[in-house]
């Protein structure tokens, strides 16, 4: 999500209801998939995703877990560099996109069409070192994101990472969208949040990296 989108996020109206905030959420997507390339779509890979597979102290390759992947820019370059990759996108062009990517780079990543939040109604079995979260989580409806963070604990190998870009809630006047320190601390149990960096955009964002222990409290 970008300050495009926050502009186009769905009317008060749509929100009144839990059932009514996830299809306004959706029918948003799905819009500007049809209507061109999406805005946050910007075909490059983050450079902290980029420091933390190829810079000091990288992680080893291993299973990595894209959520809301969109076209699969994240998932193609973590294949690339030797991850066993799973991607997941709400929006089936994205899926569609995601696969096409992959393919046209000759790297295998394992491409679902759902919802980040209800993993278990999909084929999603553990464990993952690396899970990536490129501003998906702060679109997600409140009442989803306990289920979004419980999906990913049990599906965390020891000491695996969370690397998450997310907007404030200053971002948007939705009500819903934006996510913050405090909130990451509160939902993910049992994780550590170690880092928290600035982004560059003009309204604020985050980078945020959690992180599971090694070994069982």
């Amino acid at each position: 999500m970008n300050e495009r989108q926050a502009a186009k996020w769905p009317a008060e109206a749509d929100l009144r209801t839990e059932h009514g905030q996830e299809e306004a959420i959706r029918r948003v997507l799905e819009d500007f998939y049809s209507s061109g390339k999406p805005p946050w779509d910007t075909e490059t890979t983050p450079p902290e995703l980029v420091a933390l597979i190829e810079g000091e102290g990288s992680l080893p390759p291993g299973r990595a877990l894209d959520l809301g992947c969109g076209t699969g820019t994240n998932a193609t370059y973590l294949a690339r560099h030797g991850w066993e990759v799973v991607a997941v996108d709400l929006i089936d062009d994205a899926a569609r996109q995601a696969r096409r990517k992959a393919e046209a780079a000759r790297v295998d990543v394992r491409v679902l069409c759902g919802d980040v939040t209800r993993l278990d109604e999909l084929d999603v079995p553990g464990s993952y070192d690396l899970f990536f979260d490129l501003s998906c989580y702060c679109g997600i409806p409140a009442h989803r994101r306990d289920a979004y963070a419980a999906g990913l604990t049990r599906r965390a190998a020891p000491g695996a990472r969370l690397l998450m870009f997310g907007y404030g809630p200053e971002a948007f006047d939705d009500g819903i969208s934006g996510v913050t320190a405090d909130e990451l601390r509160t939902r993910f149990d049992g994780w550590e949040l170690t880092e928290i960096t600035p982004g560059t955009n003009p309204v604020p964002t985050f980078w945020f990296t959690l992180r599971r222990p090694t070994e069982p409290a």
